[in-house]
């Protein structure tokens, strides 16, 4: 099996010639590529961990990391670039493996009665754990840095305005945000442009901050949130926006989803869906999709303006922010390093591995994978009064 892990590895190194790493066995073996001092360290423990890689993929290999299998040192996101190298995603996992993917996806459908339980498995792990690594206004998206030096709380006060800008925000519209979230965006525009912005989330730790902070910052009767499945929302409004949401839908759902942007918009109102995505088909992470975001599907762009396209949702801007969500993952990593101990207390060593590894290999995924975020501004049927154009944005 060391043999084998040195073929795939000689094999990853002649790609990435630049890099230096090392392998170390639970007997005291090494295999060292690149010159000088290792960047990065692999340890398998032992012989069952290295078993797991195989047989398992990313899966496999995430696992063994939870549970104290293998270790890493050094630069984690070098390490984990390797796994959309060619010659790992080759690696078939298998039969067993296979079977509990598709278990997995099919006990985690975002039916009506299964979405809270997923939502709330994400974003109920308590607002004092999510505190501690992001920005003030509680955002948990895709900043917009400027410069790629912009603070992170800079970079998403950016975010929100670059928003406002697309949806042509004017006092006193109305505004309905699926997804809420802790409120940002519904608070930013608000405040920044007047209007009555209305959201929906089904976490409960997001409603009862939101709840508290309308209420602190004197904001009744201009930012209203409700514990409501989105496809039980009612009403008509100015504008749509939608952050950080879509990717929760599933892909059985995209059709129904846009059925109620169409509902929910005005006509000629404008809208705005800011999303994870990809430029084309790649096999979803089950590893992600089980210990992270259960129910959660990664769109395609194409599928996704096909299906606006079928409901005269008209898109009228596609905008990448790929290194942006990978520059916004890094500095989420950098603040929860500096909480180590305070997640450990409030979960467990394995908790912190797990979301270690997540945060840094989504950081990896948007640069060197097919992991995209795409904002698309829309109007619900043709309306010839938008810019034709971006020069308003910056400005």
């Amino acid at each position: 099996m060391k043999s084998i892990v040195h073929s795939l590895l000689t094999q990853i190194y002649q790609n990435h010639p630049e890099i230096s790493f090392e392998v170390q066995f639970w007997d005291g073996d090494k295999q060292r590529f690149g010159e000088g001092e290792p960047e990065t360290i692999l340890r398998f423990n032992s012989k069952q961990a290295l078993k797991q890689v195989f047989s398992g993929g990313y899966l496999g290999f995430g696992e063994a990391y939870m549970d104290g299998g293998l270790d890493i040192e050094g630069d984690l996101r070098q390490l984990l670039r390797f796994g959309f190298d060619p010659a790992f995603e080759n690696l078939k996992v298998s039969f067993p493996f296979k079977l509990r993917i598709a278990w997995n996806y099919i006990l985690t459908q975002d039916t009506l009665r299964r979405t809270p339980k997923n939502i709330q498995h994400h974003y109920d792990l308590g607002n004092a754990f999510y505190r501690l690594w992001l920005d003030e206004s509680m955002t948990y998206s895709c900043a917009y840095f400027r410069h790629e030096n912009d603070a992170l709380e800079l970079a998403q006060q950016q975010k929100y305005e670059h928003i406002c800008r697309k949806l042509r925000l004017k006092e006193g519209e109305t505004l309905i945000d699926v997804g809420c979230g802790w409120g940002g965006m519904m608070f930013y525009a608000a405040k920044h442009y007047g209007v009555r912005a209305t959201g929906c989330t089904l976490s409960k730790e997001q409603y009862s901050f939101v709840q508290d902070k309308i209420k602190s910052e004197g904001l009744e009767g201009r930012v209203t949130v409700l514990y409501q499945d989105y496809r039980k929302v009612a009403g008509t409004y100015d504008k749509f926006v939608s952050i950080g949401m879509f990717e929760h839908v599933g892909k059985k759902y995209i059709p129904t989803f846009f059925d109620q942007v169409k509902r929910l918009l005005k006509p000629k109102g404008i809208g705005l869906l800011h999303t994870i995505g990809k430029d084309g088909f790649s096999y979803p992470d089950p590893w992600t999709t089980k210990y992270i975001f259960p129910g959660g599907y990664i769109p395609i762009i194409d599928e996704t303006l096909h299906q606006m396209g079928k409901r005269k949702l008209h898109f009228v801007d596609v905008e990448n922010l790929r290194l942006h969500y990978s520059l916004t993952l890094d500095e989420w990593a950098r603040r929860y390093e500096q909480h180590l101990e305070e997640v450990r207390n409030m979960f467990d060593e394995r908790f912190v591995r797990m979301w270690r590894l997540f945060l840094n290999g989504s950081s990896v995924g948007f640069r060197y994978g097919n992991t995209r975020l795409f904002q698309i501004t829309f109007t619900n049927g043709l309306n010839n009064s938008y810019p034709i154009t971006r020069e308003f944005l910056y400005h």
